[in-house]
């Protein structure tokens, strides 16, 4: 089933990526992570902004006492409200580079890395808590992306983009176990990239390389298919005050001759309902 999409915010991203909700300030938060750049966007009003990091950013999320946790080259650091920045996790790692996260249900943030080159094996997926604990919950990855919790927090979904899997574990107290399939992307159809999880259970997956956005049904049941006129499709996440509109970031990175519309961000406004995401504690 094809939804029709608008643009919300007509753009160039090198590498655009990780739209999340922020619901305190009623905008929405997207980075282009090779353009070292964090953008929002207030749907209400069409305000937008942007600010430059020192290096790529792999993710932005709210923190619940204000200001922004960010993924980035060389570890995870804290924005304030008043623009300090500090270090909350450093570790720099030659190659290697932040690429998605995601907040947990219990305020940890989930970050992943992944080599410049790819190479399998050279990148992970950690969970970082509010005092600036890390602790490695997968260290066999290659490109380490979409991360979300079902609406019961019980069930966590992952993608390790180049074995074209959407993985489920079970998921209690910050542990994972019986990592198993939930979806396989067949050949042709593009590289599994961000994800996000609905009111309904279902897993909303974009496709690098695949011009789309799947919802696949908790059973693993492929029932919508967005298509989008971009090829590089990399994340999406429910926004606006109700949580029924679905943005979609995207890429031009490596394209040739890339079509109009690629790093734009996309919106299909009342594709489904979407789960209220909680804000980093620290």
């Amino acid at each position: 089933m094809t939804r029709l999409y608008e643009v919300a915010v007509r753009a160039e991203a090198e590498l655009g990526e990780g739209p999340t909700w922020d619901a305190a300030a009623g905008r929405l938060l997207w980075i282009d992570i090779l353009g070292s750049r964090v953008h929002t966007y207030d749907p209400a009003t069409g305000h937008r902004t942007l600010r430059r990091t020192e290096q790529h950013v792999g993710a932005v999320k709210p923190r619940a006492g204000g200001g922004l946790v960010l993924n980035l080259r060389d570890g995870v650091g804290l924005l304030d409200p008043d623009g300090t920045f500090r270090w909350l996790h450093h570790e720099p790692v030659p190659g290697r580079r932040a690429n998605d996260a995601a907040v947990a249900p219990d305020g940890t943030l989930w970050a992943g890395t992944m080599r410049y080159d790819e190479a399998p094996g050279g990148g992970t997926l950690s969970r970082v808590t509010g005092e600036g604990t890390v602790d490695v919950v997968l260290d066999d990855v290659a490109v380490s992306n979409g991360t979300g919790w079902s609406p019961d927090g019980r069930l966590m979904y992952y993608i390790d983009s180049p074995t074209r899997r959407v993985d489920v574990f079970d998921h209690a107290d910050g542990r994972i176990s019986g990592r198993r399939t939930l979806a396989e992307i067949e050949e042709g159809a593009g590289f599994p990239d961000g994800l996000t999880v609905d009111a309904d259970g279902c897993v909303w997956v974009a496709l690098w390389q695949g011009a789309a956005v799947r919802r696949y049904t908790p059973d693993g049941r492929l029932d919508r298919v967005v298509e989008l006129p971009v090829p590089l499709v990399t994340a999406c996440a429910f926004g606006g005050a109700d949580l029924t509109d679905l943005y979609i970031t995207t890429a031009r990175t490596g394209l040739t001759e890339p079509p109009a519309l690629a790093g734009s961000l996309f919106v299909v406004p009342g594709a489904g309902k979407g789960l209220a995401q909680p804000a980093f504690a620290g």
